[in-house]
């Protein structure tokens, strides 16, 4: 297949706004789980393995929809936050490319599952923000709506988080992790290396500076 094919077949898979209709799924599964707390929601639109087994196929698209199971403060403001990086990502790669990403991000996840007999959207929808940190590392979030923070900063500190749940955790850990994180790897695992090293040259520079300074 040439690259001309690929492009137009990855136009026509391509999903206009999905991220606006993840959320929206999102914030209407949260709705009615508080509508109706004995029908378990999650048990029956989570992405399992011994549920695929027994044929529920429609386990491998629902997952993406459950949102986190938080209050409901913090779930507006997840729900935002994934719009906003969602969003932002589609309208700098245009929708074909970034319904690939999140295609990769959905298969690596259902992989998981397979594996380990059990994987959630969280590290999917972070692979969302590790890519937004990659794309526009100086981006400001308002932490508490008080607190602007460059969003590169976020990312590191959740890579190291994750380093060490990779290293410590089980292999069922690892394998999740490793999997639902593949988008990223394949898509900006350079740009992510690029980042690093001017972070690194820049923080080099800013320590000779200081030193240079107290020499004086």
């Amino acid at each position: 297949m040439n690259k001309f094919k690929l492009n137009r077949l990855l136009n026509r898979l391509s999903v206009s706004n999905l991220m606006t209709i993840v959320v929206m799924g999102m914030g209407g599964l949260y709705v009615l789980d508080m509508l109706l707390p004995r029908v378990n929601l999650y048990g029956m639109l989570s992405l399992t393995r011994s549920g695929l087994l027994r044929g529920e196929i429609w386990r491998l698209f629902t997952f993406i929809f459950l949102p986190p199971q938080t209050s409901i403060v913090w779930i507006l403001f997840s729900l935002y936050l994934y719009w906003l990086i969602g969003s932002a990502l589609e309208n700098q790669w245009g929708s074909a490319r970034f319904t690939l990403f999140y295609l990769i991000g959905v298969i690596g996840n259902i992989l998981s599952a397979l594996i380990t007999g059990y994987a959630d959207n969280s590290y999917l929808n972070m692979s969302l923000y590790f890519a937004f940190a990659a794309v526009n590392p100086n981006f400001q979030l308002m932490i508490f709506f008080l607190f602007p923070v460059k969003i590169k900063y976020l990312a590191i500190l959740n890579a190291i988080m994750y380093l060490i749940s990779f290293i410590f955790g089980s292999w069922s850990m690892r394998v999740m992790i490793l999997l639902s994180l593949a988008n990223v790897i394949l898509f900006l695992g350079g740009d992510i290396m690029n980042t690093f090293r001017s972070e690194m040259r820049y923080f080099r520079t800013r320590r000779n500076f200081r030193r240079a300074m107290r020499g004086k």
